[in-house]
């Protein structure tokens, strides 16, 4: 049956090269196997989903469905493992570790923490924020706002899907409607894909609150020392303005793709990246970006275990966000460009430090000023610092605020249209999770959904 597998390989071949990738189209491949590996491990061992159905879902989406025939996934509960393939050849596996999610495997093994994780987590004083829901699911006690839950889970009758898993609205602190698909509860981890970054940003944040970082320093990366690279600043790293060549397109080939499907050492692989621009000058979605990002808060708080303490102790214990687990990479470095899960009612609890200014129960968590920092739009884009923003005069941004989302929104996003929309004008937070294949994330339904939860609470 060997030429079965040829055939295979043909298969593969003509995908990769239909989808534009022409060079070392193994490695295109292998992201593809590795994105499955990955968001399998995550969704099966941490947010506790069928793998099928995660399996499904996953190949359905942008730049794997044209591989979807020759896709491969298996699951070892048993090593709690998840291995795919590309019919049988170029491999991923991903390997899952309690309490630190899924990380895939390139040759040296990976990086565990060796500290009682339950006891970095614990924390030392009560949430500074109060609760914001008893522990049943709150019921839309508004019709209007009982049918804009209707809307953001209603399926069209053809493709693109929209797969919402989970709604929650958060208006003057407290949770006043949410949903969740079937299988998917108030405690089920999320996987929120480039929200991520958001997170990667709070925690800049806390350092430049505590005297650790400032965004006009120099970034701390020993490797651009000698060159013109010792130029970039934190700043240009949050805002991706780096001038680095790492420019994100998901083709399964560029420096992104790459970096967080075929690397032990992430943030090693990216700070490697040439200078193609004058730092400040030139905007590119950029991942690798953030994951130096993730190095820096590393270096700057020692290491793996405190990296993990202090996202505890300064950020998720004091917003009561109890349903949350971050990755890290084969090197022990925060996976901070894609890898976070949290329960939707977390990611609104992480929503509502924004909304409120960096201030938690009186005490001021992000430095002051770094909200309006965050959303504040980077050149001419629609990008601030870490998160998306309304507050420009980009297209999309105009596009948005005609779909019904105020002008000083923004919002973290991440792919498959994940989504956490601040809206302090509104008094209001409302998270979106799921797995949209459409290509903006399914944005009109997330403006329809804002427009209508907006005009439910408005008196």
């Amino acid at each position: 049956m060997r030429w079965l597998k040829w055939v295979a390989v043909g298969l593969v071949l003509t995908a990769t090269a239909a989808a534009g990738v022409i060079t070392r189209p193994d490695r295109a491949i292998r992201v593809a196997t590795g994105v499955v590996a990955h968001n399998v491990c995550s969704k099966t061992f941490v947010s506790r989903l069928d793998p099928q159905t995660v399996f499904a879902e996953t190949i359905g989406r942008d730049g794997l469905r044209r591989l979807r025939l020759v896709l491969r996934m298996q699951v070892d509960r048993a090593a709690k493992t998840v291995d795919a393939s590309a019919a049988g050849l170029l491999g991923s596996r991903a390997v899952f570790h309690d309490g630190l999610g899924c990380v895939l495997l390139h040759g040296p093994d990976p990086y565990v923490l060796k500290s009682d994780l339950d006891a970095l987590k614990v924390p030392k004083a009560p949430p500074l924020l109060g609760e914001i829901a008893g522990p049943g699911i709150v019921q839309p006690s508004d019709p209007a706002l009982r049918t804009a839950l209707d809307h953001a889970f209603e399926e069209p009758a053809e493709p693109p899907f929209r797969r919402t898993k989970a709604v929650v609205v958060v208006h003057d602190g407290k949770v006043i409607a949410e949903r969740y698909a079937d299988g998917i509860g108030i405690d089920t981890p999320l996987l929120g894909f480039s929200m991520t970054k958001s997170v990667i940003n709070a925690l800049i944040g806390i350092l430049t609150q505590q005297g650790l970082v400032t965004p006009s320093m120099p970034a701390p990366i020993p490797e651009w020392r000698g060159d013109l690279r010792r130029e970039i600043e934190v700043e240009h790293l949050l805002r991706m303005t780096t001038g680095l060549a790492l420019d994100e397109t998901n083709s399964g080939f560029d420096p992104s793709s790459q970096m967080v499907y075929l690397h032990n050492d992430m943030a090693g692989f990216a700070v490697n990246a040439a200078v193609v621009a004058p730092p400040g000058s030139r905007w590119a979605y950029s991942s690798p970006t953030t994951q130096i990002l993730a190095r820096i808060i590393r270096d700057a708080v020692g290491g793996p275990e405190q990296t993990l303490a202090f996202a505890w102790r300064e950020l998720f214990n004091p917003l009561g966000m109890r349903n949350v687990t971050l990755e890290f990479d084969g090197a022990g470095t925060l996976q901070g460009s894609t890898y976070m899960l949290a329960s939707a009612r977390d990611w609104a609890k992480f929503g509502l430090l924004y909304l409120n200014d960096g201030i938690v129960g009186g005490k001021r968590i992000l430095h002051e000023d770094w909200v309006d920092f965050s959303a504040a739009a980077t050149l001419d884009t629609d990008y601030g610092a870490g998160f998306w923003t309304n507050r420009s005069d980009h297209p999309s941004a105009r596009g948005r605020v005609r779909l019904g989302i105020p002008r000083d929104a923004f919002f973290a996003s991440g792919d498959l249209g994940q989504r956490i929309v601040i809206m302090p004008s509104q008094h209001l937070v409302v998270v979106r999770l799921g797995d949209s294949v459409d290509p903006t994330g399914d944005i009109r339904g997330l403006g329809r959904l804002v427009k209508e939860v907006i005009g439910a609470v408005q008196p």
